[in-house]
């Protein structure tokens, strides 16, 4: 078995090892040692052949998971996808289409608008659940942490009731405006290897060749997944529809989450158009968007310093010196009645709340 020969070669040294060895096999046929184990070459294209194997499977999860959520867009389109064309003709949801295109989501603007009615429908399954659990039942900071609420129902129905509306407008609006956040994630994906991709088109450009060959040649290298996804649409825009290069640049350019690489495209269809040098536009484009890309990084820099000293003082020194001066005013009898380990957990909640909102925050603000 070459994979049990394998295991056994990782635990024994090259110095050690005979080559002329020779080995029988179950058929009865003999061989040395040198014979059966594979040379450097043969190494490399079994590497090869377990490279794209783990690449097919991932394929094949990533079409079960599209097949799951079509099925769900299927079915939320079957019972709102007359709601949704009413809702398109709308200039807010008109919008919303736009960034649903711009951000490369693979979904139709009737199937996804849908999908957020759908889901926004189950959610009053959700706020209702939420709302009759708190009717009855109630939090606390000491144990048992889910105790029997004491109120009357009035009483409490009059603090819960909320959560039947709260729950679906929230879903509502994330949902409506996760477009605009994928855009905004794609954006700062391409604007990061827009520079380095323009020097690469302005290396290629000079040998002369095809300038649709330049977006292909840069798909094939995979070094940028983010530009990659939209020099494909290009590609496929002349090589499907029939469209002529030029005018795959312009719809690309105006389908793109990139403002910079809209910019781009409009200019290098100008120039193909005008006549000019491509080299020469690359080389000038490329300059321009190294010395933005390098304004950038520095203005992060200091952003992440300014997002560091305020952590260091928000969640480091305020929960010592917070939970300090409530310990000292229980002692002394100045209206604290909590106990020492009630404290230092409403601390620690606050101090956990307090970092996820500060982590979800730098998600959000975060540039490559």
């Amino acid at each position: 078995d070459p994979e049990e020969i394998e295991k056994e070669l990782e635990h024994s040294s090259e110095e050690r090892l005979d080559t002329e060895q020779k080995l029988r096999t179950k058929g009865g046929r003999i061989f040395t040692l040198k014979e059966i184990l594979p040379n450097e070459l043969e190494n490399e294209t079994v590497k090869r052949i377990k490279k794209k194997k783990k690449e097919k499977e991932k394929e094949v999860e990533m079409q079960k998971k599209k097949k799951d959520s079509s099925y769900y867009t299927k079915i939320s389109s079957k019972f709102f996808s007359k709601v949704s064309l009413k809702l398109l003709s709308k200039e807010s949801f008109a919008k919303m289409e736009e960034e649903l295109v711009k951000a490369n989501l693979s979904y139709t603007p009737v199937g996804y608008v849908s999908i957020i009615l759908m889901t926004t429908f189950l959610s009053l399954f959700v706020g209702g659940f939420l709302f009759f659990f708190f009717l009855f039942f109630n939090f606390t900071a000491t144990l048992p942490i889910i105790s029997r609420a004491q109120e009357t129902i009035d009483i409490r129905f009059l603090r819960t009731f909320w959560i039947l509306i709260v729950v679906p407008i929230v879903t509502f609006i994330l949902m409506y405006i996760y477009p605009s956040l994928e855009k905004k994630s794609a954006e700062i994906e391409i604007d990061a290897e827009l520079p380095f991709a323009t020097i690469s088109m302005s290396a290629i450009s000079g040998s002369m060749m095809n300038p649709a060959r330049i977006f292909e040649i840069l798909i094939s290298t995979k070094d940028y997944p983010a530009l990659k996804k939209e020099f494909t649409k290009m590609i496929n825009e002349i090589n499907l529809y029939g469209y002529d290069f030029v005018s795959a640049l312009k719809n690309t350019s105006k389908n793109s989450p990139s403002k910079k690489l809209s910019e781009l495209l409009n200019g290098l269809a100008t120039t193909i158009t005008s006549g000019g040098d491509l080299t020469n536009f690359f080389d000038e484009r490329a300059e321009t968007l190294l010395f933005n890309y390098r304004l950038e990084q520095e203005r992060s820099s200091r952003t992440a310093e300014t997002f560091m000293d305020i952590y260091i003082s928000l969640l480091i020194a305020a929960p010592m010196i917070l939970m300090l001066l409530m310990i000292i005013m229980k002692i002394s009898g100045l209206g604290i009645t909590m106990s020492f380990l009630t404290i230092s957990l409403l601390i620690s909640l606050v101090v956990i709340i307090v970092n996820i909102i500060f982590l979800a925050f730098l998600h959000l603000k975060k540039n490559k």
